[in-house]
């Protein structure tokens, strides 16, 4: 039987909120641009403040200052796709993995090298 939380219009309902939450936040804080590349929305030039490492996906929302190179979309394109799969599930799901990218499945599942982790 197939769980109706992953994979689902539920996990998809989730990264719409998801994504609702990452333009509240995004939106007003970006003195950047603000671009649609793929299903990703980018909003560049936040605060530090507003994220970790390099940039932070909150669905289809990518949060970053200026670490937007085509590389690194590609690797948040992963996340945008585990966030359709997983939904609200995602954050507690990547807490679990741990804060360590080299041994974490989300950011390994999206390319290290492409998130800038090797």
């Amino acid at each position: 039987m197939r769980n109706p939380l992953l994979d689902s219009p539920v996990s998809r309902l989730g990264c719409a909120f998801a994504t609702a939450v990452g333009l509240a936040v995004g939106l007003p804080l970006s003195v950047g641009r603000v671009r649609v590349v793929g299903d990703l929305v980018v909003c560049s030039g936040l605060p530090r403040w507003a994220f970790k490492r390099g940039g932070t996906c909150v669905g289809r929302v990518y949060l970053t200052r200026d670490n937007d190179g085509p590389r690194v979309l590609e690797h948040e394109a992963v996340h945008v796709r585990q966030w359709q799969k997983y939904g609200m599930l995602m954050p507690s799901l990547y807490f679990l993995a741990g804060s360590d990218a080299l041994t974490n499945r989300f950011e390994i599942e999206a390319g290290l090298e492409k998130g800038g982790y090797r």
